[in-house]
């Protein structure tokens, strides 16, 4: 294994471009003493409520956490969430070049309510519809500006199938990448899961490959391999990882491949944990780290965030800690 003074060095001088979904986490905190006379339903005290970048925007605050610079990519809503949203962003330096907003959606918004560090509820507010032609076409000039303008690295599609990412906006950044050989990592969804074709690395977590395989997978290594060789068959790219949950993660470079168990932890919530991954796995093939370090690395940073109540960012030091620790394990 590397030493994490010398791939975190070197993530400091990568430009990773985003674009997706993005959306305004919103939560509502307080505390429960009774339930309500009006339906068997807990009555929560309100003590405080928070907004928090979500979507592709929390992967734009991981890997700013982690030393690159995110340019974040997506379309909002021309409404009181939307401006909400944007003035979100530069509390944590972040660029609003790369965000436009249309009359023709709302902003996303998931609005969870938490008592006791347990959540009770979430309310999404929300559209879904694909982008029309006409933002398609301001949302690609958009992105092909910054692409001319800056020194990209590395593009990544963070999809929550919101309708920003549009087939024809997937295939039309993918010429653009290729075009100017810049790698792609893809964090997919159900809706257009088969469009991320000669992507360089695909990130679809386990249940999601169940949904779209044409045949049972389960954790083992045998249907693991299976899964990412259909892959690689559909979409031609060159590195597979898929994400286990509590089984740990898996990848596949094509001259190596091998699950990656998680580490023991306390999990209090697993929201944005695949942000995490996806984070860690796209600064890692800009860096041109070995599969293998890549791996480890996304697989503590994921079991990390999941310490945690919220959708958070990674935490940069603890990350290096633990992975000198890991280290440490395997020289001894």
């Amino acid at each position: 294994m590397t030493s994490a003074t010398d791939f975190f060095a070197a993530f400091n001088n990568l430009n990773i471009m985003i674009v997706g979904d993005v959306m305004i986490d919103r939560y509502l905190n307080g505390s429960v003493t009774r339930i309500s006379p009006e339906a068997p339903v807990p009555v929560v005290h309100l003590k405080d409520a928070q907004n928090r970048l979500g979507g592709a925007a929390n992967v734009a605050l991981n890997i700013r956490s982690l030393g690159a610079t995110p340019y974040l990519c997506s379309v909002i809503g021309a409404d009181e969430n939307g401006t909400l949203f944007k003035g979100l962003l530069p509390e944590h330096l972040l660029s609003e070049r790369g965000i436009m907003q249309t009359k023709d959606r709302q902003t996303t918004v998931k609005t969870r309510v938490i008592s006791n560090h347990q959540h009770l509820l979430r309310v999404d507010r929300e559209d879904t519809h694909d982008l029309s032609e006409a933002d398609e076409d301001a949302y690609l000039q958009q992105i092909r500006d910054i692409l001319d303008s800056k020194e990209i690295d590395l593009i990544l599609f963070q999809d929550y199938n919101k309708g920003v990412l549009t087939y024809r906006v997937i295939r039309e950044v993918i010429l653009e990448s290729i075009k100017r050989d810049i790698p792609t990592v893809v964090d997919p969804k159900f809706k257009n899961f088969w469009a991320y074709k000669h992507v360089s690395l695909f990130k679809p977590n386990l249940r999601e490959i169940q949904q779209q395989l044409p045949f049972e997978i389960t954790t083992s290594m045998t249907d693991l391999q299976k899964a990412s060789d259909y892959i690689k068959t559909q979409l031609g790219n060159q590195h597979t990882f898929i994400t286990l949950s509590e089984k740990g993660l898996f990848f596949d470079s094509g001259d190596q491949a091998t699950i990656i168990p998680t580490q023991a932890r306390q999990i209090a919530d697993v929201c944005g944990a695949g942000d995490t991954v996806i984070s860690i796995v796209a600064l890692g093939l800009a860096a041109a780290l070995d599969m293998p370090l890549i791996a480890n690395l996304a697989n503590l940073a994921g079991g990390q965030v999941c310490e945690k109540v919220g959708v958070v960012p990674v935490d940069k030091v603890q990350l290096k800690e633990e992975y000198e620790t890991l280290l440490e394990k395997d020289l001894g």
